[in-house]
């Protein structure tokens, strides 16, 4: 697959077959996001794949899904990830403005685990204090954030945003996620 189709058929993953992602794939994931750009190359981040059940059912309800259709949104029993990998900022290398690196390091793992046929889901919304004592994490680290990852259970729908930006579940059950148009944010030459 291309990576414009990549980045085209790409969508957050709620709901996840019970198949696990073999370390191979989780690695490679990893890998894509330690190889992303890092302001002044101070490489921050570090990472954390959470894949063995007891840690990750610890981990589970510490992460908000989908704050517009709770509890709809949350992967039903049987349906949730089978890993994590958690998004760490090494304060001592840097503690401000890491954002970036966070941004660019975690959209290279969602690609590179969709190329792979991998879902994810990408959590900002955590109890991290919880998390850091259940794995461990030493305190002068920060939990950005959680991705989600394992074999897709649903196929949202991209729609053109119309009067909201809230994603919404139709009677069957398939997440519909509204998108402004490219026409009404592409701009040429100047607004």
């Amino acid at each position: 697959m291309s990576l414009y189709k990549t980045i085209l058929t790409r969508r957050s993953i709620r709901q996840f077959k019970p198949e696990a992602v073999s370390r191979e794939i989780l690695k490679k994931i990893v890998n894509s996001a330690r190889l992303a750009p890092s302001g002044a190359n101070l490489q921050p981040l570090e990472y954390i794949v959470v894949d063995e059940e007891g840690p990750r059912k610890q981990v589970f309800p510490c992460l908000r899904w989908a704050a517009y259709i709770v509890p709809e949104g949350n992967p039903k029993p049987g349906h949730e990830p089978v890993a994590y990998i958690v998004v760490l900022v090494n304060s001592r290398v840097r503690d401000k403005e890491y954002e970036r690196d966070v941004g660019a390091a975690v959209e290279n793992m969602i690609l590179t685990a969709w190329e792979e046929g991998v879902g994810s889901c990408w959590i900002a919304s955590a109890e991290r204090n919880k998390i850091q004592k259940i794995l461990n994490i030493p305190i002068d680290y920060k939990i950005d954030s959680v991705l989600a990852v394992g074999y897709p259970d649903e196929e949202p729908l991209v729609e053109d945003k119309k009067d909201s930006i809230k994603y919404w579940k139709d009677k069957k059950g398939r997440l519909h996620v509204p998108k402004r148009k490219l026409r009404d944010i592409l701009h040429y030459n100047g607004f």
